[in-house]
């Protein structure tokens, strides 16, 4: 045979050893065992963990492999080997295999051992093969196995894993003996499925917990949205003796970015640089995206000029960043420096111009890039980047176009789309379309109460009352509340939330009386409160009250009083900042001598010297 060089001349036969490795089938081992017995060489010579893995998958090559097996170890000492062939195929990329091997290996009566069955469990997870995987926990129980945690560990993963948690904590609960895996492995999985109490208690309940274990709370607390929770607890990881590592810090500069805490993001960044942490691309990466959510633009650039290696990830977030801070043109050359050291860029690079260009209104740019994307790169863009390119058009005023581009889309548009449409109709107050948007995102988004606040707002504009009454009736027979404002502002570590309308702070009535000192010099320096933002049917004076009570003014007059003078007041927003609020932060950046960063919904604003960064155009 050819493959197995049985028929060639001396001078260019293979090695012995050479010839024993060769096979790669059932069928040519049984023509490498022909002739060894030929040649008298004896079968013990045959690599045997090779002939368990090149004839275990093989339902007609296992029983032949089993019997070579047999005969050179004896039938007890192939469990081994058998063992080894589970595994390769369990951490391969043949799980399944490893499964019926397993079945196969029961038929012939090998008895398994717990590497066998930790092996199998390890196939079964990896397929979420749930019903296997009881089976398996059939044969632990059976066997008397139940005495090694590793493969009560296995178990317990395995039935999480799979959804299955009520198992899961059967079982754990019933085990005689855990370990810090054991508890770790509840922790983790009660927090994929977002059940952070039960996580929590698992937590409070560990008798000894390691780094991984506040790592899995802290990072897992973060991807469920309760960011402060997050940091608070790792300030009372803190207090411990165990020191974070980088998957620590990742999930801290995520949480960082979110509240916007950038006294304890650069206080991780400073212990990532002792660390050594910021030589990892990842952790230098993360860093970039906490400045850049944090309002301190400045930071970003200084972190990723700084890195030694830059991957597309690096790159795309300083695009991004750019564009979200107003800048533009500096995300647009930053690109084109990109493009000229020969880095490719990827569909989140195009999303960062895509905003760019349509926070600066280059709608003509923004429509090459696009096809640029496809023409240039051969990328077949996302509904993200086709949502870019309505908010681009919808923006600046094209609203037709927009309507055109929806309806040929080559997807069916979601409610990001549909709302990226219905803000343009608001900006340009046009009702037929607003009505239009507003109809598809009832049906693909019914309980946003954002979508029947804007049509209700473009309804007030135009003094249609009854209609903003229809609306309200509508939101109220269907069980949608409205969402307050609320702004966060972080100071000495600690978030303060305020919502608005909200006058039951602490501090409340020094609070009102820095507002009006600070109104008055507002006023004097030509800030006129812009009532037609407040859409109800009211007299002005109570118009200009309820706009002294937005969210984000009290957040700035909390920040003035709690501050030293010159210091950068940073402020998150739940929704996108109002004209007045707008126009009065402006004002009052000059009056203060002080930098205003507002991060809102759609994105930075960095007032100073009665200027923004957005030049009025989001």
């Amino acid at each position: 045979m050819d493959a197995l060089c049985l028929s060639v001349s001396p001078s260019s036969a293979p090695s012995p050893q050479a010839l024993l490795h060769s096979f790669n089938s059932p069928w040519e081992l049984k023509q490498l065992h022909a002739h060894l017995i030929k040649s008298s060489v004896p079968l013990s010579s045959l690599p045997l963990p090779r002939v368990a893995a090149v004839c275990g998958p093989s339902p007609a090559g296992f029983p032949y492999a089993h019997r070579i097996l047999t005969i050179v170890q004896g039938p007890a000492s192939t469990t081994s080997l058998w063992n080894s062939c589970l595994k390769a195929l369990a951490e391969g990329d043949s799980p399944s295999d490893a499964i019926l091997l397993f079945y196969r290996l029961r038929d012939l009566d090998v008895l398994p051992d717990t590497f066998t069955c930790s092996f199998v469990l390890k196939a079964c997870t990896k397929l979420l093969d749930l019903e296997n995987g009881r089976i398996i926990h059939g044969y632990v129980e059976k066997l008397g196995l139940r005495w090694n945690l590793f493969l009560e560990n296995m178990i317990v993963n395995l039935y999480a894993s799979c959804g299955e948690m009520g198992d899961a904590e059967k079982l754990f609960d019933s085990m005689p003996k855990r370990d810090t895996v054991t508890w770790n492995t509840m922790i983790t999985q009660s927090l994929k499925r977002g059940y952070t109490d039960k996580a929590h208690s698992y937590f409070t309940r560990m008798p000894e917990r390691s780094v991984r274990s506040w790592t899995a709370m802290i990072s897992g607390l973060a991807q469920c949205g309760k960011h402060e929770e997050a940091l608070q607890l790792f300030r009372k990881m803190k207090g411990t003796d165990l020191r974070p590592n980088e998957v620590t810090v990742v999930a801290v500069l995520a949480a960082c970015a979110a509240v916007g805490s950038l006294d304890l993001g650069r206080e991780i960044h400073e212990f990532s640089d002792k660390s050594g942490f910021t030589k990892n691309t990842h952790i230098s990466n993360t860093l970039v995206d906490m400045y850049v959510k944090c309002g301190c633009l400045e930071e970003a650039l200084k972190v990723f000029n700084a890195m030694e290696e830059r991957t597309i990830v690096s790159w795309s977030a300083m695009v991004y960043g750019l564009a979200m801070h107003g800048k533009g043109q500096e995300a647009l050359s930053l690109f084109d420096q990109m493009v000229r050291m020969g880095v490719r860029p990827n569909g989140v690079t195009f999303v960062g111009l895509l905003h760019a260009c349509s926070h600066m209104g280059l709608v003509d740019q923004g429509r090459e890039f696009f096809a640029e994307m496809i023409r240039d790169y051969g990328m077949n863009p996302n509904i993200e980047h086709y949502g870019c390119i309505v908010d681009l058009l919808s923006r600046a005023g094209h609203l037709k176009e927009a309507r055109e581009f929806i309806k040929n889309m080559p997807m069916e548009p979601n409610e990001v789309v549909w709302g990226a449409f219905l803000g343009g109709c608001a900006v340009h107050k046009n009702i037929e379309l607003a009505e239009e948007a507003t109809e598809h995102l009832s049906q693909l988004d019914p309980h946003n109460d954002g979508y029947y606040i804007v049509l209700s707002n473009i309804y007030a504009n135009a003094k249609r009352w009854e209609d903003v009454a229809r609306v309200r009736r509508l939101m109220r027979s269907r069980g949608v509340k409205k969402t307050p404002g609320c702004s966060t502002i972080t100071i000495d570590g600690e978030v303060h939330r305020f919502v608005a309308g909200d006058l039951g702070h602490d501090g409340a009535e020094e609070m009102s009386q820095r507002w009006e000192v600070l109104l008055g010099k507002m006023k004097s320096r030509g800030y006129v409160p812009n009532t037609s933002v407040v859409l109800l049917d009211i007299e002005e004076s109570e118009k200009e009250k309820f706009l002294y009570r937005h969210s984000e003014k009290l957040a700035l007059v909390y920040g003035l009083i709690n501050t030293r003078a010159g210091t950068t007041i940073t402020i998150m927003k739940n929704l996108r900042v109002c004209q007045d609020c707008h126009e009065a932060l402006k004002v009052a950046s000059e009056v203060t001598s002080r930098e205003i960063v507002v991060r809102d919904r759609n994105r930075f604003h960095l007032f100073k010297d009665g200027i923004c960064s957005c030049g009025d155009y989001w």
